[in-house]
């Protein structure tokens, strides 16, 4: 069997990436893209083996990468940015065959955010410093020393953008890294190894190993030379692996689930409003940061609800290469019977869906919305990773807040209102790690991201990566004490 294989044209290694070679495996894994079903290849399966050959090449190459000057550092994470840019159709048209998302947004966000990543943390690693100060006439000075290898687990969601997002400010504050792209879309991880070794970055720097869950991951996150471990996942998957980390005590960043809400007052633009909603379709409604939960003031739910439907019906859903696509299938035959299950169970509760409620051809469901449902049933309480909202009513300031918060989770949170200093108010009562006032998904990378609850533990962005990414320092220097007589 042959160890590459060709995607959409482009010829892929299935093989690990460890201590800067190709490593195979003795067993694979069968990769198929959600557009069609049909197989794109057999993925090295790591297990134990590999995990602790990839923790091994991470840890020899630490010491000299720990050392590299900053500049040095930033010179690579900006010819990493390069190569991605160079290969930019490659890695869009790869990524949708792999994961389902659109093509049009790989070329024309996605991708060009993977390159930003890499060039933002570059930079930021440059003007990275504590001013000095003084303590009764002590000095104090405060570093960031690289803390050593980082183990970092990526969802199938958004895979290149999300291993970037971590691996960059991860090499950039001097730490050496072992990625585990998730199994169900572990294409990009590959040509990003690549990548990265085009660009020059010693071997054992960046190192990469694909596998089931559990056959790769505990071994990964137990390793007593693992000195960080950042994941992107569920609930479940963040506490089996915190469990696996206790013993080392090893810091951890975790970015969870939601079950966001979209609050719509009465007072806000509703054309506005009623677009925020349909836009957390996107991505076939596989994105964390959704505002699942749709929250309208009762004396213009009516209203909102015959725009909504109006909006999503223009909606086309089809192959995600097409550029007239909105929207694409889901990932996984899994996934799709997960989404169902949660939509059939809701509707045999009494939830009516206004919108869809069923499943399209091969893996794709169709866009849905469901009202009458209950705030404590699952339907509003779990999350459901597809395309499925919830509509509720509410019939003041207190009693939405009261609803928006009133699950465990706390990712984010967005509000659709007309008055300044009610956005103001509301938002302060929120409880979400990123709050939108009339907008949505906008990021700016200086500003820290993360959830509150069981939607994470942690923010990773701008100094708080750096924050994460290394050990703090301050060294405290006596006002005298000084022999300056060297000769």
């Amino acid at each position: 069997m042959s160890d590459k294989i060709i995607v959409a044209g482009v010829s892929i290694d299935t093989r690990h990436w460890i201590g800067g070679r190709r490593v195979a495996s003795g067993d694979t894994f069968t990769d198929s893209s959600p557009i069609d079903g049909s197989v794109l290849g057999e993925i090295a399966r790591g297990g134990p083996a590999e995990a602790r050959a990839a923790v091994a090449a991470a840890r020899e190459a630490f010491p000299s990468w720990a050392a590299t000057p900053r500049a040095e550092r930033s010179r690579l994470l900006h010819a990493i940015a390069d190569g991605v840019e160079k290969r930019l159709e490659e890695l869009a048209i790869v990524e949708t065959t792999d994961n389902g998302a659109l093509l049009r947004s790989h070329r024309r966000g996605v991708m060009p955010r993977v390159a930003h990543n890499f060039r933002f943390f570059a930079d930021w690693l440059l003007k990275l410093d504590h001013a000095d100060f003084e303590t009764r006439g002590h000095g104090n000075h405060v570093s960031w020393d690289p803390a050593g290898p980082c183990v970092l687990i990526t969802p199938w969601n958004a895979p290149l953008m999300m291993a970037s997002w971590k691996v960059a400010p991860a090499l950039a504050a001097g730490n050496t890294v072992v990625l585990k792209p998730a199994e169900w879309s572990p294409l990009t991880a590959s040509l990003l190894a690549d990548i990265a070794a085009e660009a020059g970055l010693p071997a054992g720097v960046l190192n990469v190993v694909q596998g089931y869950g559990s056959e790769i991951g505990d071994t990964l996150t137990s390793h007593p030379d693992v000195r960080r471990i950042s994941f992107t996942g569920s609930v479940p998957t963040a506490q089996r692996i915190a469990a696996s980390a206790a013993a080392n005590l090893t810091p951890l960043s975790l970015e969870l689930g939601g079950k966001s809400p979209l609050l719509v007052f009465a007072d806000a633009d509703l054309e506005l409003a009623v677009d925020l909603a349909v836009e957390q379709y996107d991505n076939a409604g596989q994105v964390c940061l959704a505002a699942t939960r749709i929250l309208v003031e009762e004396s213009v739910a009516e209203e909102f609800t015959r725009r909504f439907t109006e909006k999503a019906a223009t909606l086309t859903q089809g192959d995600p290469r097409d550029e007239a696509s909105d929207m694409g299938p889901n990932i996984h035959p899994r996934q799709l019977e997960k989404i169902d299950g949660f939509v059939q169970r809701a509707i045999a509760a009494g939830a009516r869906a206004v919108v869809g409620g069923h499943r399209g051809d091969g893996q794709y469901y169709a866009p849905t919305l469901l009202t009458d449902v209950a705030q404590d049933s699952e339907i509003v309480q779990e999350e459901v990773f597809g395309p499925v909202l919830t509509l509720q009513t509410f019939a003041d300031e207190d009693e939405a807040v009261r609803l928006a918060n009133d699950t465990r989770f706390g990712l984010a949170a967005t509000l659709a209102t007309g008055d300044r200093e009610r956005a103001e108010r509301v938002s302060a009562q929120l409880v979400a790690g990123t709050v939108w006032v009339n907008c949505f998904f906008v990021r700016d990378l200086q500003a820290p991201f993360g959830g509150s609850r069981q939607s994470g533990v942690g923010r990773e962005g701008g100094t708080w990566s750096f924050d994460f990414y290394c050990d703090l320092k301050n060294t405290v220097t006596a006002p005298k004490g000084w022999n300056d007589n060297h000769g």
